[in-house]
This record gives C-alpha cells, sequence and structure tokens, in this order.
C-alpha cells in the first residue's frame, strides 16, 4: 500500500508535462505560428507592393515618351502632308521649295552615304566606334587620309621592338687585312689613312644613323711582343695629340697597353676629321695585348702575330647618367 502511495507523484508529474513545446502550450505554440506566418506575408506583400510600383512609374515613363513620339510623328506627319499638298499645289513659296529641296539632296546624299559605308562593310553600328578612333588620332595630330600609314608603322615598330635586338657590327681593321701601322709606332700608312677617310668612316656613318647610336669606341690591341722603349711619354702628350696640337708621332708608348692606345688615337683623330661623323663622340681606348680575336682572353702567346695586331671600331648609343 505504501509504494503505491509513493508513486502516484511521478504519475501526476509525467502527464501534466504533456502539451507543452519549448515550454509552450499548443495553443501557445500555435499562436507564434501564425505570427511568424503573418511576418512572412507581411513581407512578401511588401516585396511584391514596391514592384507593383516600380511597375507602374516605368509604365508611366513609357507612356510619357510614347506620347511624346507619337506628337512628334504626328506633327512630321502633318508636315509631310502639308508639304505634298503644297507641292502638288505647286503654291510653295520660294524660300519654302528651296528648304524642301535642300533637306531632299541632304537625305539623297546621307542615303548614298550609309550605301557606301554598307557596300564597305562598315556596320552603322560602328560608327560611333569609328568617330572615337578619329577622334584619338586628331588628338595626336594624325590626318585621317594618314591614318592607314601611321597604323602600318606604329605596326612595324611593335613588331621590330619585339623581335631580338640586333646589335651594330664590330668592325675589324688588323694588319692581317691591309691595315698597317708603322713598326711600333703609332703612325698610319698612307693607304690604311686613305680608306679610314673613305669607305670606312661612310661605313661607320651609316651603321650610326641605321642604328641611332652616337659614340664611336676606337679599340688598340697589340700582339705580346715587348717594346724596346724604356720611357713613355703619353701622359704629358696625348691631350695636345687629341686636339691635333701635336702630329702623332710625338707619343712614344713604352708598352702594348700605351702602344694600342696611341694607335687608337691615331685612327680616333683621323675619324673626329670627318664631317659625316661630327655627330658622334670618337673614344679612344687600349686593350693591349688581353683580348685575343674572338673576345677571349690570351693565355700568353708570345711572336709575331699580325691578326692581333688591329684596330676594332664598336659604336653603341651613349649611355644615361644614372641620379643617385
Amino acid at each position: 500500500m505504501a509504494a503505491h502511495i509513493a508513486e502516484t507523484p511521478k504519475l501526476e508529474h509525467k502527464g501534466y508535462n504533456r502539451g507543452l513545446i519549448l515550454g509552450l502550450t499548443m495553443a501557445e505554440s500555435m499562436l507564434l505560428l501564425v505570427f511568424c506566418l503573418l511576418l512572412v506575408a507581411a513581407a512578401l506583400v511588401t516585396a511584391e507592393r514596391k514592384k507593383r510600383y516600380e511597375a507602374e512609374r516605368a509604365l508611366q515613363v513609357t507612356e510619357q515618351k510614347l506620347a511624346e513620339l507619337k506628337k512628334d510623328n504626328f506633327d512630321a506627319t502633318a508636315r509631310v502632308v502639308e508639304l505634298q499638298a503644297r507641292l502638288g499645289a505647286g503654291n510653295l513659296s520660294p524660300i519654302d521649295r528651296e528648304k524642301f529641296e535642300k533637306e531632299w539632296r541632304e537625305l539623297i546624299l546621307a542615303r548614298q552615304a550609309v550605301d557606301r559605308l554598307q557596300k564597305s562593310g562598315v556596320e552603322m553600328s560602328e560608327l560611333e566606334k569609328l568617330a572615337a578612333l578619329r577622334k584619338v588620332l586628331n588628338d595626336n595630330g594624325i590626318k585621317l587620309d594618314a591614318a592607314p600609314t601611321e597604323i602600318k608603322r606604329l605596326v612595324t615598330a611593335n613588331a621590330a621592338a619585339k623581335s631580338p635586338h640586333e646589335w651594330p657590327p664590330i668592325i675589324n681593321l688588323s694588319e692581317a687585312g691591309g691595315y698597317y701601322f708603322r713598326s711600333g709606332s703609332a703612325e698610319l700608312t698612307s693607304e690604311f689613312q686613305q680608306k679610314l677617310g673613305t669607305s670606312i668612316s661612310d661605313q661607320i656613318a651609316d651603321n650610326l644613323s641605321r642604328y641611332q647610336v652616337d659614340v664611336i669606341e676606337v679599340i688598340g690591341h697589340t700582339d705580346e711582343q715587348p717594346l724596346a722603349r724604356t720611357n713613355s711619354n703619353l701622359d704629358k702628350t696625348f691631350i695636345d695629340v687629341l686636339d691635333s696640337k701635336l702630329p702623332i708621332t710625338a707619343l712614344e708608348p713604352a708598352d702594348n697597353a700605351g702602344l694600342g692606345l696611341a694607335r687608337a688615337m691615331a685612327v680616333s683623330n683621323i675619324l673626329k676629321a670627318n664631317p659625316k661623323l661630327s655627330q658622334a663622340t670618337v673614344l679612344p681606348m687600349s686593350a693591349a695585348q688581353l683580348i685575343l680575336p674572338g673576345d677571349t682572353v690570351t693565355a700568353g702567346q708570345a711572336g709575331n702575330v699580325e691578326a692581333r695586331r688591329r684596330i676594332e671600331i664598336r659604336i653603341r648609343r651613349r649611355a644615361q647618367s644614372l641620379s643617385p
């Protein structure tokens, strides 16, 4: 009997929990659900109302434009009817007739222009782009008639810029090729001097123009035979020789470095005196006996080697100074 009495409150507590959702009764839960549905419905109605308002506004604008177009069309039609009537009656005033004929001619010319454009492959939709292109040409000082040539030039220049760089050729004047100095001296033979002033200068001038460069480097090379002279006077005389105040024979080098420089100075003075090369800067340099033909450093090669005794002429563009 006691056990039966103890279980009774538990059964009553379970019965009390039936019908609850999140602590709400069924009635309260239904009210909450209905409220949420009303909120969703209100949002949908508001969105639809906004869309309808925008559609009505767009329709109103369209109707207004349509009314304007109808009015313009009506006015134009009335004008055409009036002109046709007056033209048929033959009572157009001279001013109106002249105006009518002018407008008619303009229409004919416009139609012919459109036909020509269409035959040449230009669509009416492209006219605006062509007008923009013409403005760009005018802004850059290019006449419309010259546009095809200018565009072709730009395309060619762009293609050339993308191609591998072409370096100016090196002019090699070696004793093996018949270009001689006096033995152990910087004095030019008459034949060498004559070629420097004619064919060689012409070749250099052509390369300067072709490659758009303005510096001529004259590099003197020697073989490895030592000079017999013990003292050099280059430090005291080379400025006067470069300025042509002293003859090239005044230079007395005591080693191959000095001999290479003296010979480069002799060639440089001939080139500087040529009017065809007056716009270029001529720089004499010496490589002495260090560089073999083919641009390799010598490992030691004694003896009389004509191919190594040479003048190399290289041209380049003046280096731009770099700001610190």
